[in-house]
């Protein structure tokens, strides 16, 4: 077995270590970053690429974000665009809608940008809708005129951003819900719903004069009605109702009285029966005191069996007059 020569282990040993340190170095500074930075005019120091390493800062989305920016014309320092990255932002949504803002003549600084990001909004749609403005269908909104008869209408509302607004401001949510509420308040105050088929703009100019968009993250530049449809005839159907419910009322009342005069019968029944056996006790109370002889109570018999007999015969001439039932 040949034999090592000290020389050659000792330089391999020194070896190890550069290597270790070079690709440590070349870890720590990225060395085509900084060309690509210095190349494009947008120079940023080796020094502030390896503190980007040691914040855990990927260089490579701050460099080519600043790149960016400086070739759009742009000036953004370095130290906010890595403070923004740090806060939880998106460093390139933000660049790119600052770029996008410039060249459409918007007027919005990097502190404004960067609250919106930080918003939770996407501030690189905001800027398009502030270019391009956006249309938002509104649901079936059902509502009734005065004449009692029932309209279903559908809006498009086109609008498009406040970047003065954005932070803080409401969402679609609440333009949807207040055109909603503008479109039931002014059918609802129309005399027929004829009015409002004739003049359907009416609603639209109605919602805008009432300032709808304060307080939102949007301006409302239009409302327009798409569809208006003629539903039920609500006022009817609630005179049906009204009317059931004053039947069924009547009812009950008729069958309270109906319960009370039978009661009031039975109870007249009942007295006339306790009447009818008093009789026999004051007859013979009349004839111990003498004030009935005998002979008054066999004229008040013939009296009684004479009017049983007229009864039973009227009676049966009514049975013989009436029809026979088939």
């Amino acid at each position: 077995m040949p034999e090592l020569d000290p020389a050659a282990l000792g330089a391999f040993g020194l070896l190890i270590p550069i290597l270790v340190l070079l690709v440590v170095v070349l870890y720590l500074v990225p060395v085509p970053l900084w060309i690509a930075a210095w190349s494009s005019g947008a120079y940023v120091g080796l020094m502030t690429l390896v503190g980007m390493r040691l914040r855990r800062v990927p260089p490579a989305t701050i460099v080519t974000a600043r790149i960016s920016a400086v070739k759009a014309g742009l000036q953004i320092s370095i130290d906010d665009l890595e403070a923004h990255y740090l806060a939880g932002g998106n460093v390139v949504r933000v660049v790119n809608a600052l770029i996008s803002a410039d060249k459409a003549n918007i007027e919005m600084p990097f502190k404004r940008a960067a609250a919106i990001d930080l918003a939770g909004r996407d501030v690189l749609e905001a800027v398009k809708m502030s270019v391009i403005p956006k249309v938002i269908n509104t649901a079936r909104i059902a509502a009734v005129a005065k004449d009692g008869i029932q309209l279903i209408a559908v809006s498009r509302v086109t609008v498009r951003t406040n970047i003065d607004r954005l932070v803080g401001g409401a969402g679609e949510e609440t333009i949807i819900a207040r055109v909603g509420e503008g479109m039931v308040s002014t059918i609802g105050s129309a005399q027929t719903h004829k009015d409002v088929l004739e003049n359907p703009d009416h609603i639209s100019k109605n919602i805008l004069s009432r300032g709808l968009d304060a307080g939102t993250a949007y301006e409302i530049l239009s409302i327009d009605i798409a569809d208006v449809d003629v539903g039920d005839n609500i006022g009817a159907k609630l005179q049906i109702d009204q009317a059931n419910a004053d039947k069924q009322i009547a009812q009950a009342k008729a069958e309270e009285r109906r319960a009370m005069a039978v009661a009031l019968e039975q109870e007249m029944r009942a007295r006339v029966v306790e009447a009818e056996a008093e009789v026999p006790r004051a007859m013979a109370e009349a004839f111990r005191q003498g004030n009935l002889g005998i002979m008054d109570y066999y004229r008040m018999k013939n009296i009684q069996a004479d009017s049983s007999m007229r009864e039973s015969i009227a009676e049966g001439g009514e049975d013989e007059s009436t029809p026979p039932r088939r």
